[in-house]
């Protein structure tokens, strides 16, 4: 066994003195150079090393790569643009589409996929804009997760307040009571813009972003329903009246069903939030409180969908 053993040993020296072998020599050679060209390859795929150009205007692979990862950084950071109050992001098809037609919103940079570009070029054009066509990813990087922005995304500013002494003296108002969730503010919008409501108030605190989720759920109609926003909604609703509107709040224990209530122009209707309701102040400083009579087995609704089925009822009486 020692006479194995030193045989081993001798064999062992002789080879670290010659240096590797033949195999030894050629596993060395294959074996590569640089661990970053070699992950990228595996990424890629053979062949989409850095000095491959893809159809991107001569861009080299390894410039993509840079400005893909400027994409996530931005992503990561949640997009400057929607944390600065002058400085908003709307997306999407409707909202885009609507904002670059409307005189009064400012559009700042507008990011689009070629496609959506080409759909949008009259509008485009009308704003004296040139967007910057970017990939359907990198324009996800720029939004929160899961955002469906159909290759359009705005950045622009706020619209100008209205001030409740300019409402209509003969106009259709709706009235937000601390309704928080954009979703439901934004269908809300969009069912006003439908019936032509003349404009909504709502609170300065415990109300959502006019931009962003709720431009989205709102599909454009942000941009045609003047939004005035108060400090004090009790007082809102006092000075409405004060200027004769007919204030009616939505409520489960109104004495009347809506269809059966007394209605006048001008007209402010008040909803509450879900669950809540109308809070005490807000009942308080309403002319009545009406209901809606669902026929069927569920009795309540959201509020925004609460709100579709009574602007039907009161655009139906007041053209009688």
């Amino acid at each position: 066994m020692e006479k194995a053993r030193r045989a081993v040993n001798k064999k062992t020296a002789r080879r670290n003195r010659a240096g590797p072998g033949p195999a030894l020599e050629s596993e060395v050679s294959r074996r590569p150079q640089n661990r970053d060209s070699d992950r990228t390859e595996g990424r890629h795929g053979r062949g989409a090393g850095s000095g491959r150009q893809d159809g991107r205007q001569g861009e080299s692979h390894a410039e993509r790569q840079d400005r893909r990862q400027e994409g996530r950084r931005e992503g990561r950071r949640g997009g400057e643009a929607g944390r600065d109050p002058d400085r908003l992001q709307l997306w999407g098809y409707h909202p885009v589409r609507e904002a670059l037609r409307s005189k009064h919103r400012q559009v700042l940079r507008l990011y689009a996929t070629a496609p959506a570009a080409e759909r949008l070029a009259a509008e485009i054009a009308s704003k004296g804009l040139r967007p910057e066509i970017i990939e359907p990813e990198d324009l996800s990087r720029r939004l929160p997760p899961d955002s469906v922005h159909q290759g359009l995304l705005a950045e622009v500013r706020p619209l100008e307040p209205l001030d409740i002494s300019e409402l209509p003296e003969k106009g259709v108002v709706l009235v937000l009571d601390q309704v928080t969730d954009p979703h439901n503010v934004g269908a809300i919008l969009r069912t006003a813009a439908a019936h032509n409501v003349d404009a909504i108030v709502t609170t300065e605190r415990h109300s959502p972003a006019m931009t962003g989720i709720l431009a989205k759920s709102a599909s454009g109609g942000l941009e045609h329903v003047p939004v005035c926003s108060v400090v004090n909604l009790a007082r809102a609703l006092d000075e409405l009246g004060r200027m004769g509107y007919l204030r009616i709040g939505l409520d489960s224990e109104g004495v009347a069903p809506l269809e059966d209530t007394v209605l006048s122009r001008p007209l402010a209707l008040v909803l509450g939030a879900e669950g809540k309701g109308l809070r005490r102040l807000s009942r308080e400083n309403c002319d009545v409180l009406a209901r809606l009579d669902m026929p069927g087995p569920i009795k309540s609704l959201n509020v925004s969908n609460a709100c579709a089925v009574a602007l039907t009822i009161l655009r139906l009486r007041l053209a009688e």
